[in-house]
Order: C-alpha cells, then structure tokens, then sequence
C-alpha cells in the first residue's frame, strides 16, 4: 500500500511540473534534433569501447584507406590545369602540417573540385579530401591549416578507422573484400563524428596546424566565418554577397546540423590558444593562389584585413 501511495505521489508531482513546463512560455524552437543527436552519441560511444580492445592494425587501415580513395577517386572528373595547381597546394600545406601528427602515416591530400562542397573529409589511413567550396570560404592559408589539421586529427585520433569498423559490424561487411567496401557511401565520411570527437579534432588540429608554424589566429578566423555563414544561411537563411547556390546551402545546412555550433568552436578554439599560451598575433598568411580560389565574399574580407604582409618563414 505505502509503495502504491509513494508511486501515485511522484506521479502527480511528475504530471503537475509537465503541466507547468508546458504552460510556460518557450523562446527555443522545438525540436526532435537534440533528442537524435544525444541518441546517436550515445550510439557511437557505446560502439567505440569494443573498437579500442579490437582496433584495426595498422597496415589494415592503410589499405582500406587506400581502397576507398580509389574508388571515390574513379567517379571523379579529371582536374584541369588550374585545380592541379590548387591541389598541389592544398598538398603542400597538408604535408607540413601532417608531418606534426603523432601518427606517421602516408597522409595524403586530394581536391574534390566541386563549389557547391563546403566541406572536407578524412579516411582511414591517411586520405584527406577537400572540397572547392570549402577553400572559396578562406581567405589565409593559415585557415587552410586548420581546416586540414581537423581532417588528419580524425584520422590520428582513430576516429575514421572506428567508423569504418561500426559500419563494418552494422552492415556484416567483410573488410577484406574489396567488393564489401565499395557498399560504404561517400556521404558516410561527410556525416560528422559525436561532438565530443569533433571538438577533439578541432583541439588537436588547431595545435598541430600551431606547431607546423601557423597563426592559431587562422582558426579563430575560420570559425568565426562558420558562425557567419550560420546565422546567414540556417538561422536567417539570407543571401551573401556571393550568392551561393541552393545546392551549396543544402550542403552548409547539412554541415553544420553534422557539427556542434560554430560558436561553440569559436570559444573552445579561443580556450587553447590562452590555454597553450599560442600567439595569436602572427600574422595571417594570404593563400598562395587567390585568384583560383578567392570569390568577392572571400575577397571583400582580405579587402577588410588589408595592411597585413606575408610573415617570413
């Protein structure tokens, strides 16, 4: 009787603050995505214990790496003179800031040449791929580095090799074959990691981009330009000066539901670099190829910062 008594009595009081709640008047949109996001969190950290006892070797990891790259690689149309020039680029920072890695592994940079991706991807084992949609958003190559030193951390944080190994056991795909590995859609790699991960990446990539010799300034830049694009195109969904195409929304809008709140990088970035004591007063270097790769958007915001000159490194 005393149990039935003490259920009814956190029932009603259960019942009695659900009313209140929603009687209350709410400023915050309502929304199943929180919901999603906490349970697919708590999904993927609940996969990933096993993975660490059984992670990949790895010369596993390199292979499969290897394997994916070629195929997404086939579907890709052959780059004209001027995109060899910027992947060559792209390469080149990506090898200096690669080289700070814990992990030695053949990491290696490829351009997706397409402006309607604003974003960039890692495999397992060291393929990085970033899309031309993305670079037309940065204005430094410091910026560059940060946004690569994002991508080589998912990978030296074995975050793209356990992905490839849940989606392995979900699936009942045989790693060993290259036919199982051709059924993992590109848009996996794209779909962000847990927040917890993706901080992580933005942490150890903003210093290893530092001590490759980059202004940790970059990603504070970077970020800052994510919060813009956020409120401009999800939160406003306004037209910026350079007129992106829906299709490029479509895609920001799926990065950013993918990745915690730019604002929040924003901060957390600005916490390492006061945490680490990094100099944030070196000065930005241009990218080496403007004009392949700047639009008026990214232009009018050199434009903004001009009177800084390349530092000598």
């Amino acid at each position: 009787m005393k149990r039935i008594f003490a259920f009814s009595l956190v029932l009603v009081v259960a019942l009695t603050g659900l009313y209140l709640t929603q009687r209350g008047k709410h400023l915050d949109t309502v929304s199943p995505d929180a919901i999603l996001d906490v349970a697919a969190d708590f999904q993927r950290d609940l996969s990933r214990a096993p993975m660490r006892v059984t992670r990949l070797p790895e010369d596993s990891e390199i292979r499969i790496g290897n394997e994916l790259a070629e195929e997404y690689l086939r579907v890709e149309p052959e780059h004209s003179a001027e995109m060899q020039t910027v992947e060559k680029y792209v390469s080149g920072v990506g090898d200096r800031v690669a080289a700070r890695a814990h992990r030695k592994l053949p990491y290696r940079f490829h351009l997706v040449a397409s402006p309607n991706l604003i974003n960039a991807f890692a495999l397992p084992g060291g393929h990085v791929f970033v899309g031309l949609g993305l670079l037309h958003e940065l204005t430094s190559e410091d910026e560059l580095a940060c946004v690569l030193g994002h991508e080589i951390e998912h990978i030296d944080h074995y975050h793209a090799a356990e992905r490839i190994q849940i989606e392995a056991q979900l699936k009942k795909l045989d790693l060993d074959a290259i036919a199982a590995l051709t059924q993992i859609p590109l848009g996996l790699w794209q779909a962000g990691y847990s927040k917890e991960q993706e901080l992580e990446a933005d942490h150890e990539g903003l210093r290893l981009a530092a001590a490759a010799g980059y202004s940790p300034e970059g990603a504070v830049k970077v970020f800052g330009r994510w919060a813009e694009l956020h409120r401009e195109h999800v939160t406003h969904a306004s037209t910026p000066v350079d007129e992106l195409s829906q299709v490029a929304i479509d895609g920001l809008q799926g990065y950013f539901r993918s990745h915690p709140p730019p604002e929040e990088r924003l901060e957390e970035a600005k916490k390492v670099i006061a945490e680490d004591g990094l100099d944030a007063t070196r000065q930005l270097t241009p990218l080496a190829v403007p004009s392949l790769l700047q639009t008026k958007r990214s232009l009018a915001s050199t434009t903004k910062d001009a009177g800084h000159t390349p530092p000598g490194r």
